[in-house]
């Protein structure tokens, strides 16, 4: 166990300090427990979860053609149209960008919706900076919303059996769309005292044409499907498909849109374009970290960690579950929460078992403290590193005093909702 122990607890460090190349980290990691026996070979197709890589690549090649119609920033139009002033252009821009973040990548969410805020700022003569760090922690706020919204998701999703309703209504209580907007209005409020001084007017003159709905239609037709396949049961008739539905889905309607696009705009490069768009370091990262996961359960680290836990909770559930939210929340401030969730859910599926508890209120804490906490820190969500990395572009330098003095509060208020109101839901 312990040779196992010290090669993941290496792996994570590096990919912490050099975050650059965390897929080679990842990869390299993998390989070595593969080479040195602790990861059988013969599992090596079965440890992989195809269906979330599927569901990433899917979805990414989606969103990247959704971004091109720019669909999304015609929706913002009418928002900021909707605004009576600076605060209240932030205030809808961040909404805006956390309902598009319930279904589009974070990440391509903040690239969606910040050039807007820029936009703005220079027709004001004010700072995007307010507006940017707004939008980036709402987008990774909503990941969480639903089953395609953020990896996290994904992972639930496929680890607990969850499919795409189940994020709206489980057990019989509001899923986690509902814990998430809860979070949002929460953390909205906040956000209305933190800005309630920029009284700024604005008007946006230039308006963004949209001429091309297929990727609209595209990525409303991966939910619909999403929801469909949630009801059916192709077990019998093949175990691989049933256990990849999601991602066949997601897959499938890229590759057809790819196919109507080129068709359409009568080049293939097209297909070129939408492929560079997907992030393969991610996917990378995600194929290595599943053996790399997979190994140190085969060494026993899991069970041990589950223990580790066990003890410290004292048996008692509430305790265990508070633990479990703010341990995530402090965790994910300075790491990525993609490879923590993945360590984790099997962690809190043996506590669970350990303890004769229904697990949900363990995976609906654990996403919930892991996504909400990337928020607290400039580095503790891609969002936010793409957010910051816009601004810097443009020649604003945030420091982690400017970018805190928001992310703090709105993401306390978002995390101590969302834990009070699982509780309430599955854990009483």
């Amino acid at each position: 166990m312990w040779p196992a122990l010290i090669l993941f607890i290496v792996t994570y460090f590096l990919m912490i300090v050099l975050s650059k190349w965390r897929w080679l980290i990842a990869l390299t990691s993998a390989m070595i427990y593969i080479v040195s026996g602790i990861f059988p070979i013969e599992n090596l197709f079965q440890e992989i979860n195809w269906n979330v890589l599927f569901m990433i690549i899917g979805t990414m090649g989606t969103v990247a053609l959704f971004i091109e119609s720019k669909m999304p920033a015609k929706l913002a139009d009418i928002i900021i149209d909707k605004s009576r002033n600076e605060m209240w252009m932030i205030i809808l821009l961040s909404v805006f960008a956390g309902v598009i973040s319930a279904f589009v990548d974070n990440v391509a969410t903040v690239l969606m919706v910040a050039p807007l805020a820029l936009t703005i700022s220079k027709k004001l003569g004010t700072s995007p900076v307010f507006a940017i760090i707004s939008i980036s922690i709402a987008s990774n706020l909503e990941g969480a919303a639903t089953l395609v919204g953020d990896t996290t998701s994904i992972l639930l999703g496929t680890h607990a059996d969850m499919n795409f309703f189940d994020f709206f209504w489980y057990e019989g209580f509001p899923g986690l769309f509902f814990v998430n907007q809860l979070g949002l209005l929460c953390a909205t409020l906040v956000l209305v005292f933190v800005l309630r001084k920029k009284k700024g007017v604005i008007h946006l003159e230039e308006r963004t044409v949209v001429t091309n709905y297929i990727p609209t239609v595209a990525l409303l037709v991966t939910i619909v499907l999403l929801v469909i396949a949630s009801f059916v049961d192709l077990s019998a008739w093949s175990p691989f498909i049933a256990d990849n539905i999601n991602g066949i889905i997601c897959l499938a309607v890229m590759i057809l849109t790819l196919i109507i696009e080129s068709i359409r705009q009568r080049r293939l490069a097209v297909v070129n374009e939408t492929l560079l768009e997907i992030d393969v370091q991610t996917v990378i990262i995600l194929a290595a970290l599943f053996i790399v996961i997979g190994s140190i359960r085969e060494a026993g680290v899991i069970e041990a960690i589950g223990t580790i836990f066990l003890k410290v909770g004292g048996g008692n559930y509430f305790l265990m579950y508070t633990l479990i939210v703010w341990s995530s929340v402090l965790i994910s401030a300075f790491i990525d929460n993609i490879p923590y969730v993945m360590t984790m859910l099997p962690v809190v599926t043996t506590l669970a078992a350990q303890m004769g508890q229904n697990p949900t209120v363990l995976y609906f804490g654990l996403l919930c403290g892991a996504t909400l906490g990337g928020n607290l820190t400039p580095i503790g969500a891609s969002a936010n590193i793409a957010g910051l990395g816009i601004l810097r572009r443009n020649g604003y330098a945030v420091k982690n005093s400017e970018f805190m003095k928001i992310s703090v509060p709105y993401t306390l208020a978002a995390v101590m909702s969302a834990y009070i109101f699982v509780w309430i839901a599955w854990g009483m």
